[in-house]
């Protein structure tokens, strides 16, 4: 049996990248998946993944930033499975990059509602709903970003920082009522928002290998090296931890 045998997960921002994997591996550890993006091609190509062996996974479209259509989310997830066990909200972009005397206000304003804003909507839904059936786990995606600073990067560093003080305080507010809320904050990982998009880390080019030096490793991870770290989190193999901010990063931050 897996880790999340009978349970039912929603994964956002689940169109590429981690939330992809994570979706995949919740469906291979026995869970039943509702995948929502705001690209419903790449939601409906992670169904497509995820079901490969014969889970039940579901694919929706979901602007996160929107109050109303995050409730509906979440809903939307009970009406198909009868509760919802596990919630992992990775949602996020990578905004411009440019000193913060420089920073357009634009970016800085989507930035905070992608990263941040769509997290605390996820998790003030999610909660309401664990709290009702008596349980549940919430894990969210913040980043290294969210514990260490990084140069021109305000906007992601500020929203990330905000997701693990969320992560805490949220924690606090549910630990008696059987919820838990974690974060999982990873280094650079071969995903599209590293190689194609942000610091365009293509891999076997100088700037990839840059940031792989970052990393004591030196590497940069895997989709699914963060998505064991999020499943952990999601099962009751970790019953006795919330409020933790858990570091994924190839010992980034422990220079």
């Amino acid at each position: 049996m897996g880790r999340l045998e009978g349970k039912a997960a929603l994964v956002t921002g689940a169109g590429s990248g981690i939330g992809r994997e994570t979706a995949r591996l919740c469906a291979e550890q026995g869970a039943q998946v509702l995948v929502a993006d705001i690209n419903i091609d790449g939601a409906e190509e992670t169904r497509r993944i995820a079901s490969a062996d014969g889970a039940r996974v579901e694919a929706v479209r979901a602007d996160v930033t929107k109050p109303e259509e995050v409730k509906e989310l979440v809903d939307h997830a009970v009406e198909l499975f009868g509760r919802l066990d596990c919630a992992v909200n990775t949602t996020g972009i990578e905004g411009a990059l440019a000193p913060v005397m420089e920073y357009p206000q634009e970016s800085w304003h989507a930035v905070i509602a992608v990263n941040l804003t769509a997290v605390f909507l996820g998790v003030q839904y999610e909660t309401a709903q664990m709290v009702r059936q008596s349980g549940g786990s919430i894990v969210n995606v913040a980043s290294i970003l969210g514990v260490v600073g990084f140069a021109t990067a305000p906007a992601y560093t500020a929203a990330k920082h905000g997701v693990v003080g969320l992560t805490r305080s949220a924690a606090l507010d549910v630990a008696t009522l059987g919820v838990r809320v974690n974060a999982v904050c990873p280094g650079f990982i071969e995903t599209p928002m590293v190689t194609e998009r942000g610091v365009h880390a293509v891999p076997g080019s100088d700037a990839y290998r840059e940031i792989a030096e970052l990393h004591p490793l030196k590497r940069l991870g895997q989709p699914r090296e963060i998505a064991q770290a999020i499943t952990w989190l999601c099962s009751d193999d970790s019953s006795f931890v919330t409020g933790h901010t858990l570091v994924a990063d190839g010992g980034y931050v422990a220079q």
